[in-house]
């Protein structure tokens, strides 16, 4: 069975990854752009940016955790149909939390003002939230119908629309941000590039899930589309403290590190990228075991869901033990990659072996946080990673950091011991479960749903 888990563990993540590496890309491409524009425009669309992960992006990511705990099990159960049911309530959901965030992007300037942040670079952040504001609901739509299709088996169909894409968006981030003079927007383009692509991504996915996928799992737009909403908001606020938890402590971490100087700044964001880069793979082996056990519990294959998550654990050391072999043969010339100025390479390959052994706590944090979703454990997880960074890691690394004077290195020992203990527990947690335990709660989950099918088909009939 392991052997037979890890091929097909290996199968669904292979596309995961290439499509969050893609996604990841149409954020970055926009700040990357920018970044030859002027030091100021790069300091706030990097502000921007941030601000639109805390306030928004990490939200909806949280949400839409909900969906890997309830849609790969109702996909293999008899009522197959409950995916698309599920995604309509998740859709009514986010569109009543993009409100909020609304209200927060287009006052974001009188807010960063209040940070005390200059008022050219907080005028100009607000200006790239404004327009990025365009492609949030469909951010929104597309964490939605990536689920959607992957509940299903299909991995491949998100990753052939950002390959698609992705080109498109680096096409016109070029054309809005540099191009001829008819159509240049300068700083504003690479955000309204960027929301454009976002769109191109919805229109494509509702495109494909119309003409060339069964429509085996929609379900008929019904008023239950607005029912059992409350399941989803409770789990979804759990996905929240679980997913933005961990978004927001990198950005707190990037502010302390702002605090060392430019040297140490610059040095933080060869790191971050670094290591943002390479978590895509152990986060994409994550969403895969996630579709995978929920699979597994829908038909009722409680041993064989233990067998995936433990595989999955396997599988997560072996792809971050490549990664560190790599940092650390690579680690004194990996910032040329980045920067020429030599005392960031220098940081950065100090930092490096830090780096390489974060990796492998990392990578089994982000494969046991799957495990917990697709027991509907969103809560244990925010608890774990609440508790892991604002309690633990990352107080201990501004100690180590400001108290004893250990510069940015005290600030990734921190971090470093944060994922030790989200690790630890998470596979704690992972091998104490009582896998025939969630197979009834999923059942119980769909009992609930049949009975209230039941009643809407005998209201039709009277």
């Amino acid at each position: 069975m392991f052997q037979e888990e890890l091929r097909i563990l290996t199968k669904y993540t292979v596309p995961v990854f290439i499509t969050h590496l893609f996604e990841y890309s149409l954020i970055m491409a926009s700040v990357v752009s920018i970044g030859h524009l002027s030091t100021t425009a790069l300091a706030a669309a990097t502000l921007g940016s941030m601000t639109a992960n805390v306030s928004g992006y990490s939200i909806f990511q949280g949400f839409a955790s909900t969906l890997d705990t309830m849609l790969p099990g109702a996909w293999t159960s008899s009522q197959p149909q409950l995916v698309g049911l599920w995604s309509q309530r998740m859709g009514v959901v986010m569109g009543a939390t993009l409100i909020p965030v609304f209200v927060i992007w287009f006052n974001a300037e009188s807010i960063l003002l209040l940070l005390q942040q200059e008022p050219e670079v907080a005028q100009l952040a607000a200006l790239y939230l404004k327009w990025s504001s365009i492609g949030l609901p469909a951010y929104a739509f597309n964490l939605i119908s990536r689920r959607y299709f992957q509940s299903q088996g299909l991995f491949a169909v998100p990753t052939r629309i950002i390959l698609v894409i992705a080109p498109i968006n680096v096409l016109l981030n070029y054309l809005f941000v540099w191009g001829p003079e008819s159509i240049r927007l300068g700083y504003i383009g690479a955000p309204i590039a960027t929301s454009i692509s976002f769109n191109l991504v919805s229109v494509a996915s509702v495109v494909y899930g119309i003409f060339f996928v069964p429509n085996t799992a929609w379900h008929p737009l019904t008023t239950r589309s607005f029912t059992s909403l409350g399941v989803l908001v409770q789990l979804g606020l759990a996905g929240v403290g679980q997913t933005a938890s961990e978004w927001w402590s990198w950005e707190l971490v990037g502010l302390a590190a702002s605090l060392l100087g430019p040297v140490s700044l610059a040095a933080q964001s060869v790191l971050l990228v670094s290591a943002s880069t390479t978590f895509q793979a152990p986060f994409a082996l994550g969403v895969a075991t996630s579709v995978r056990i929920g699979n597994l519990l829908g038909e009722r294959k409680a041993k064989r869901a233990g067998v995936s998550a433990n595989t999955s654990v396997v599988m997560a050391v072996i792809i971050a033990s490549f990664w560190s072999v790599l940092y650390l043969s690579f680690r004194k010339s990996w910032g040329h990659l980045f920067n020429d100025d030599p005392e960031v390479v220098t940081l950065v390959a100090s930092i490096l072996p830090l780096v390489a052994l974060f990796q492998v706590f990392d990578a089994v944090s982000a494969v046991t946080a799957g495990i917990l979703r697709a027991r509907g454990k969103q809560f244990t997880g925010a608890l774990l990673n609440l508790s892991a960074y604002y309690i633990i890691g990352i107080p201990f690394g501004i100690w180590l950091t400001f108290k004893h004077d250990m510069e940015l290195i005290g600030l990734w020992v921190g971090l470093t011991v944060s994922l030790v203990y989200c690790a630890g527990w998470g596979v704690y947690l992972c091998l104490k479960t009582d896998w025939q335990r969630e197979v009834k709660k999923l059942m119980d989950r769909l009992a609930v749903e049949t009975k209230s099918s039941n009643q809407d088909a005998e209201h039709g009939e009277s």
